[in-house]
């Protein structure tokens, strides 16, 4: 009982540890588009992101979960010794957590998700054996870290194509701009709220069809384009800030939209991103309670709701470091630029979440930027400030499996 109170203890202190991690640099990059592009000020987005980042953890952050706690590493192999298990996991924590707060505090805005998994295989591979890892699983992963940045650059090219050619091409692009983007505004809600509605409701005991879950995606998202679409008839052009900069009144429009991705970035981060802090937690708990690794243990509700708390901590305790390196060094936003790259980044995470593929919303994130930026040609981008980051990328890997074998045989030779 009490070798079971100490696991549980340490677990939820590593846990929010990691979670404030995560806060302090994810979710920095997940919020960075809304603050470079002046759409929304760092305590606005702080705001958002406590709700809709909460919101997102709690309700659909479990399918994801499962994948990170025991799809890396084979349990079976820790039937025996499930303590191996604990100490790993808790390693794990610690490591990632560590290198997270080293990045933050330097401004590096690194993956999180490339912390967690490099350190569960760091300690698997050196605790356990080579053939603890499912490699197969964790290729599966790094191939969506590839992917991810891809699926979201041309998603982003895309969109911010169609706000070049529908809006800020033609003649009269402020009416153009009042007429297109309530339908922007739907496609943003529509997905969020149907993937909350097929993949998240699950994990609070409610149940929907698919049918009437596209009947009532539909109808949420309508009455928020509703609502935007009125808010931005009240948007009325400035002749002398039109003279001093081009689009002004339709950036403001765009301003409007940026506050619903905003919140769906914040909530698909939630979603896929609590998974990193609270994975561990879950298998910790499991084996302290039971004493057998179970894959399939249910996520009891307070485990989601320690690491929406912590993530938003982190936000706002260390989260300016990071947006100033993301929102704006790597390319100049806009509102119109910010909100293609928020779109595309959130459904790309959100496809992801659904899914249990744990991508990194870094990657995600930097990848619509930079796809914004190709739209508007190659010297729109400061290529050495990406260069930097793919450099911080790399490192994260062998930096969390450093530091988690490293915590590994401290634990294992201090911990009962």
């Amino acid at each position: 009982m009490e070798a079971e109170l100490i696991y549980i203890g340490l677990a939820a202190v590593f846990g929010i540890f990691m979670a404030w991690g995560i806060g302090a640099n994810d979710v920095a990059n997940a919020m960075a588009t809304s603050v470079g592009s002046k759409a929304l000020t760092i305590r606005q987005a702080i705001l958002a992101a406590a709700v809709f980042e909460f919101l997102g953890a709690v309700l659909a952050g479990g399918a994801v979960t499962a994948t990170i706690r025991t799809g890396i590493v084979d349990a079976g192999l820790f039937a025996d010794t499930p303590e191996l298990l604990v100490y790993g996991m808790l390693a794990s924590w610690l490591a990632a957590g560590t290198w997270l707060l080293i990045a933050s505090k330097n401004g590096w805005p690194v993956s999180t998700t490339h912390s967690i998994v490099g350190a569960i295989v760091g300690f698997a591979a050196v605790g356990i054996g080579i053939d603890a890892v499912q490699w197969g699983q964790v290729g599966t992963i790094i191939i969506s870290w590839v992917v991810s940045p891809l699926t979201a650059g041309l998603i982003a090219f895309l969109i911010y194509e169609s706000v070049q050619r529908l809006i800020l091409r033609q003649d009269d692009p402020l009416d153009k701009a009042k007429r297109f983007v309530p339908y922007y505004i739907f496609l943003a809600a529509f997905t969020t709220t149907l993937v909350t509605l097929l993949k998240g409701l699950s994990h609070v005991g409610l149940e929907i069809s698919v049918a009437n879950s596209y009947f009532l995606a539909v109808a949420i998202a309508a009455a928020i384009a509703i609502v935007g679409a009125l808010a931005i008839r009240r948007i009325q052009p400035d002749p002398k800030l039109e003279k001093k900069q081009h689009f002004y009144t339709v950036e403001r429009v765009f301003g409007v939209l940026m506050i619903v991705t905003a919140c769906s970035m914040a909530f698909a981060h939630g979603s896929n991103d609590v998974a990193n802090a609270i994975g561990p937690l879950a298998a910790v708990i499991s084996v302290a309670q039971t004493g057998m690794v179970d894959s399939k243990s249910t996520i009891p509700a307070w485990v989601l709701m320690v690491g929406g708390s912590g993530i938003v901590i982190g936000l706002a305790t260390f989260g300016r470091h990071v947006i100033a390196t993301v929102g704006e060094k790597i390319t100049q936003l806009t509102p119109s630029r910010g909100f293609a790259a928020e779109l595309a980044a959130a459904s790309t995470i959100v496809i992801a979440s659904g899914t249990g593929m744990p991508i990194s919303t870094t990657h995600t994130l930097v990848g619509a930027v930079l796809g914004v930026g190709l739209a508007r040609g190659i010297d729109a981008i400061d290529l050495r400030v990406v260069g930097r980051i793919l450099v911080s990328w790399v490192v994260t890997v062998p930096a969390g499996a450093l530091l988690s074998i490293l915590f590994f045989f401290v634990l294992k030779n201090v911990l009962p």
